[in-house]
């Protein structure tokens, strides 16, 4: 995905400029639809299009997070049943950019098999994928990173896949308590060789931080 001629989508020291936060809320404006499940690795589109990835425990809210960065209350699917998510979901938007959603893990209501099943699938993907940009890790901000997150940091990194912190349903907690929690994250994956060196604090019913994620991936799939 790139960005016209004169728009700069300029980021220093972590903060993006008003015409980068401009230029990726137009971006995410335009149209955007649910392309396809895939079941299997052989299933998955051709890899033609500019895709980022949404990865995080089952309960983290990706289906939300997925909706706001859009616009669109329903175009994921969020479930009250943990770990439903058991394909990889392909969002397009108008044709320039893949939004893809990851199957869950930590909290799936499924037999060891099957878990095991479509959580290899995911790793498949992260391994296989030579257009995909970046990964957004999403961490539960009353919860922080757990030891089922440190798994999900293990496998990004054997991938070589660039990844991101993104912690979510910050709404949740009292403001004074955010930047704290964004600097104990950041400490936490310094030396990941993986880890993109910023943490992003969102909150899908509130809007927080959804202008500067959407510039994030902006950034990362702009050739």
């Amino acid at each position: 995905m790139s960005t016209p001629e004169g728009v700069s989508g300029g980021v220093e020291d972590g903060v993006f400029d008003e015409e980068a936060l401009e230029y990726a809320r137009i971006a995410f404006a335009r149209p955007v639809a649910f392309m396809m499940g895939a079941a299997a690795i052989d299933g998955l589109p051709a890899p033609d299009l500019p895709e980022v990835a949404f990865a995080g425990r089952s309960n983290v809210g990706k289906s939300s997070l997925i909706n706001a960065l859009v616009g669109q209350k329903h175009l994921a699917r969020a479930s009250n049943e943990p770990g439903r998510t058991r394909e990889v979901n392909f969002f397009v938007l108008e044709e320039r950019l893949r939004l893809v959603d990851l199957p869950g893990y930590g909290f799936a209501r499924a037999s060891k098999t099957a878990t095991s099943q479509f959580q290899n699938l995911g790793r498949a993907y992260l391994r296989g994928r030579p257009n995909l940009k970046r990964v957004y890790l999403l961490i539960d901000a009353r919860h922080g990173l757990k030891a089922v997150d440190g798994e999900a940091l293990d496998a990004l990194d054997l991938a070589a896949v660039s990844y991101q912190i993104v912690l979510t349903k910050v709404d949740k907690l009292k403001a004074p308590e955010i930047a704290p929690l964004v600097a104990a994250t950041l400490k936490a994956i310094s030396k990941r060789p993986a880890a993109f060196p910023r943490v992003l604090a969102t909150s899908s019913e509130k809007g927080g931080g959804m202008p500067e994620l959407r510039a994030e991936i902006i950034a990362a799939t702009t050739v």
